[in-house]
């Protein structure tokens, strides 16, 4: 038996999970002890802060360490982890500094010598789907699909509110609030359903522009309006039709990123798939006619699950998940 650690870094805060991979030596992690906080890790110009993630790390390792009721300085080894596997969002476009940075602090700070950097993404498909071929969507204010063979990954969307992340809930809010202001105008394609919930919500319709434009946050805030729009579908024609295709856009992300062979498993994760059968029942038929080779299933786990899981596979020489400089980084055990 040895000890590892999940790490999930993500817009919500930090969470941490101790668990123990079992005597027989396979691959499969006990969750110990878990624990959280609410303060997500700063993103600076050089991307996520590695000494910030650390120095709360540290403390996090003790407590669950304490928890679990492990000495880490038992038999004078203070290589008490086995291995680490951090999951953050921004992973592979802000995360050269944690890539630089954090195995040689590890290794200083714990004798941790087998780490790996995951993309959030890859922590959501090791959650869903542990190491098997498929596909797993991540859906919530944003949208992301990524597929492996177990040779090499695929990835679709997950561009911003901006470029994409089509189908996702700021997506779909966008759609939503666009169709109560063209009702507002009295153009083609308006919502007065919509339009009655958007002035319940934000006020009256002139006022949003200025109400959504300075904010910061207008991704969350256009997301807010999706359960709306998923209420007004099953009586609002413009409402289900945008719905449909946004579980349209999801299964096209879905089918460019799937194994074109064998049967693999299609995963859904996030939150956005809360606004159940308005926006589920459509993507089923979308999913089914775009991939009919492939098995809509139900995740396992979580993000926080599928990083434990990952150290668990390292920690025992099991890691089938590919590596990638920038989706999932092993690096080499150092010397000495």
């Amino acid at each position: 038996m040895s000890w590892v650690l999940g790490v999930d870094s993500g817009g919500s805060g930090l969470r941490f999970a101790l668990g123990s991979t079992a005597p027989d030596g396979s691959a499969a992690v006990t969750t110990v002890a878990t624990t959280a906080s609410a303060e997500p890790v700063r993103t600076g110009p050089s991307g996520i802060d590695a000494g910030q993630l650390l120095a709360r790390l540290l403390p996090a390792v003790e407590a669950l360490l304490a928890e679990a009721g492990v000495d880490p300085g038992a038999g004078g080894d203070r290589t008490t982890l086995s291995a680490v596997a951090v999951g953050a969002a921004g992973m592979a476009t802000l995360g050269a500094g944690l890539r630089a940075e954090l195995p040689a602090a590890l290794e200083r700070s714990l004798g941790v010598r087998r780490l790996a950097l995951a993309a959030d993404a890859v922590t959501a498909y090791a959650g869903a789907l542990g190491q098997r071929p498929g596909v797993v969507v991540a859906a919530g204010t944003g949208m992301i699909a990524l597929g492996t063979d177990l040779t090499g990954w695929q990835r679709a969307d997950g561009w911003g509110h901006l470029l994409g992340d089509c189908g996702g809930g700021a997506w779909i809010g966008r759609a939503g609030l666009e169709a109560a202001m063209r009702a507002y105008d009295g153009r083609r394609g308006g919502s007065p359903a919509l339009l009655s919930r958007m002035e319940a919500i934000f006020g009256p319709a002139p006022e949003l522009p200025g109400l959504l434009y300075p904010r910061t946050d207008r991704p969350a805030v256009l997301a807010s309006f999706a359960p709306e729009v998923a209420r007004c579908a099953a009586d609002d024609p413009v409402a289900e039709g945008i719905v449909s295709t946004a579980a349209r856009h999801i299964a096209e992300a879905a089918a460019a990123v799937c194994p074109p062979a064998g049967a693999p498993e299609v995963a859904l994760t996030g939150g956005l798939f809360g606004l159940g059968d308005p926006l589920l029942g459509p993507l089923r038929a979308e999913l089914a006619g775009q991939l009919p080779h492939a098995t809509t299933v139900s995740a396992a786990a979580d993000p926080l699950g599928g990083a434990l899981l990952i150290a668990g596979a390292l920690a025992t020489d099991a890691l089938r998940l590919p590596p990638d400089a920038r989706l999932l980084n092993v690096p080499t055990e150092q010397d000495g």
